[in-house]
Order: C-alpha cells, then structure tokens, then sequence
C-alpha cells in the first residue's frame, strides 16, 4: 500500500532547526545538504512502508499510534502516526534526544 506523507508544522519547524544548526552553527553547507538528501530519501521510503513498522516500545505513545522511521544514513529519526492512508510525521529528532518526555 502506498502512503501518502504529511508533514507537520512542527516536524517542517524541526526540520528547519536542524538544516539551521548545520549551515549555521556547524558552518557545513555540505553536511546540511547531506542531510536533506537523506531526510527526503527516508520520507520517500516511508509512503511504502508506513503501515508495516512497528508502533513505538513507549506506551503512551503506542497507545496514540506513533511508530518511527529512522533516517538512512544519519541518526535522526521521525516519529509519525498512520491515519487510513495517510502517514503524518508529527515530528523529527536526534536519536540521542529524549523524545519521549517531549511528546506531551
């Protein structure tokens, strides 16, 4: 089944705050280009298999229907909830990020 991906206002926030760092903070235009690039190859893997991934190990959140995608070659990773045919990335983060406590 073939999904289609929705970002967030907060996931684009996210992603912006990353690209941001990268270029600013860490004054590296290629690594922030590397970084998009694997951000729009891991959501283009993600509308084929949204549904199959399994739900967060967290039970609240599993509870609310998030499950995680991890990026391909970076260590970030979006959280997202399927609705019907729809995969909604709530949000992006660093796999060192406390994720959990900051979903509230």
């Amino acid at each position: 089944m073939d999904y289609d991906v929705q970002l967030t206002e907060d996931a684009e926030y996210d992603l912006d705050n990353y690209l941001s760092y990268l270029m600013f903070v860490k004054k590296s235009e290629q690594t922030s280009k590397n970084f998009l690039e694997d951000f729009e190859e891991t959501k283009n893997a993600l509308w084929q298999v949204a549904g199959s991934l399994k739900l967060c190990e967290n039970s609240r959140l599993r509870t609310e229907g998030y499950r995680r995608i991890n990026f391909l070659s970076h260590r970030y990773f979006m959280l997202y909830r399927v609705v019907n045919d729809v995969a909604i990335v709530e949000h992006i983060f660093h796999e060192l990020q406390d994720f959990e406590n900051k979903m509230n």
